[in-house]
């Protein structure tokens, strides 16, 4: 159920029953067990009540145990770490921002550029960074003071990538830049998946803006 709503959905207790594969009244039993342990917020809405990630932080615990999940498992034959599916390791969300190949190729096209500069845990953005980002009307100041006002939330960090094993962007600035390639229409979610499609329109916004061209 965590799993499910790695996209950043909210989803009720039935459609999250019927994710797992269990009966309503275990997912209910569960559900209650994870809001407790502060994994998850509830929202109500109307008659409806809505389950979501408690916060960044849980979303990339969770990233992390599917790292050490696909570690960890014995094959008989080489070792294929992520998603199988070609959608997914092509281009999906990590809660609120890109991972995938095209999240690392966005990485990498902004720490090479002079745009970004990235630790093991930690994250700058340059001036140059800043007139990129600026361009595409994010709005780096209102980041900045939404961060503060949030400690647990890195204004700009690494996430080590579940299929790629390399960084991706993280942090307000990452789900920054996702909610903008969201709502430009670069990608677009699919049904029932963290999968996201690169539309005609993102191949061209990524190879220009930031040189990246996925084949």
């Amino acid at each position: 159920m965590l799993h499910a709503l790695m996209d950043g959905r909210a989803l009720t207790a039935s459609e999250l029953a019927r994710t797992a594969g269990v009966t309503p009244q275990t997912a209910s039993g569960h559900l209650s067990r994870l809001i407790a342990a502060g994994l998850l917020a509830v929202t109500q809405q109307g008659r409806h009540r809505y389950h979501r990630l408690a916060s960044p932080s849980v979303a990339r615990m969770m990233e992390g145990i599917m790292q050490v999940a696909s570690e960890a498992a014995v094959a008989r034959k080489p070792v294929v770490v992520g998603p199988r599916d070609t959608a997914l390791r092509t281009a999906r969300t990590c809660y609120d921002h890109i991972a995938g190949r095209l999240g690392v190729a966005l990485a990498d096209a902004m720490v090479t550029g002079g745009h970004i500069e990235l630790a093991s845990d930690a994250g700058a953005v340059t001036d140059s960074g800043v007139a990129l980002l600026t361009g595409l009307g994010i709005d780096l100041d209102a980041l900045a003071s939404r961060s503060g006002k949030r400690s647990a939330r890195l204004f700009c960090r690494p996430c080590i990538d579940w299929s790629e094993r390399r960084p991706h962007l993280a942090g307000a600035v990452g789900a920054a830049l996702c909610a903008h390639c969201l709502a430009t229409g670069w990608i677009r979610r699919s049904e029932g998946t963290r999968a996201v499609a690169i539309t005609p329109k993102g191949q061209r916004g990524f190879r220009e803006v930031f040189g990246v061209t996925l084949a």
